[in-house]
């Protein structure tokens, strides 16, 4: 299936947007994740299917000082 993440057109055979998140090998707890525009807590994650063409963003928090 075809997918956009964070701007780039990709192609996965993965299921949920959890599966999205462990595959980039992200900690879900310091991630926020958006589909088309609505952000999807860490909790819905596993239920929230993939479809052809679903736009996702991926930001990731980074400390430092």
């Amino acid at each position: 299936m075809i997918v956009v993440i964070n701007g780039e057109t990709t192609e996965l055979e993965l299921e949920t947007l959890a599966e999205i998140v462990a595959h980039f090998k992200l900690d879900p707890n310091l991630v926020v994740t958006e589909v088309d525009n609505l952000i999807i807590e860490v909790e819905e994650r596993s239920a929230t299917k993939l479809y052809e063409g679903m736009k996702i963003e991926i930001v990731q928090f980074v400390g430092g000082g």
